[in-house]
């Protein structure tokens, strides 16, 4: 099993050692080729207005999008706006991925300074995780909602899409990429 990580920008080194330390081969994904011999995609956090421009730049966007409608994939806070459906604040021109059928705004749990750690729960499992210039996940449409943070939800899974407001490999807390991992073995079983 191979799972990459979108290295475009953002915190992708992170995420491939977070699948590394679970025995979980990883590799950085730049390019539409190096797409097609991945189980499962990662897509990190960083500044999602950067992120898009460069896939543009890439050409990544319509492989990603194919990606996503086909094979397992997790977004984490700018990775989970990638894949919204919705997103308020975008920039014009921004793209989006979708395949989430969510409405999440852009920054709003605050900017930088408003940064802070919090432990939730994920799947009957308490987890410390960061929230860093984090989206609100505000409608969860036909999602499963799988985290909450004081009611809200803060991580949804749809079919085999998966995305966090949080930040879950910066406190290096596995229980998001294992429930993931799971995800990817069972699709690539079928």
């Amino acid at each position: 099993m191979l799972i990459g990580v979108l290295g475009l920008q953002g915190d992708y080194r992170e995420h491939e050692a977070m699948l590394e330390s679970l025995s979980v081969k990883a590799k950085k994904v730049r390019t539409a080729a190096e797409l097609l011999n991945i189980d499962g995609l990662i897509i990190p956090g960083g500044e999602s207005t950067a992120m898009s421009n460069l896939a543009k730049s890439f050409g990544l966007i319509e492989p990603l999008r194919d990606f996503v409608k086909a094979k397992p994939t997790l977004g984490t806070c700018a990775g989970l706006i990638m894949l919204s459906e919705e997103v308020e604040g975008a920039i014009p021109g921004q793209e989006f991925l979708g395949g989430l059928p969510i409405r999440t705004s852009r920054n709003a749990y605050g900017g930088q300074s408003y940064s802070f750690e919090a432990q939730i729960e994920i799947a009957g499992q308490k987890a410390d995780v960061a929230f860093i210039r984090a989206p609100k996940i505000l409608d969860t449409k036909k999602t499963e909602v799988i985290a909450t943070l004081n009611g809200e939800p803060v991580a949804v899974k749809y079919r085999n899409i998966f995305g966090a407001s949080f930040h879950p490999e910066i406190t290096k807390n596995p229980i998001l990429h294992s429930l993931f991992i799971d995800a990817v073995k069972k699709h690539k079983e079928r």
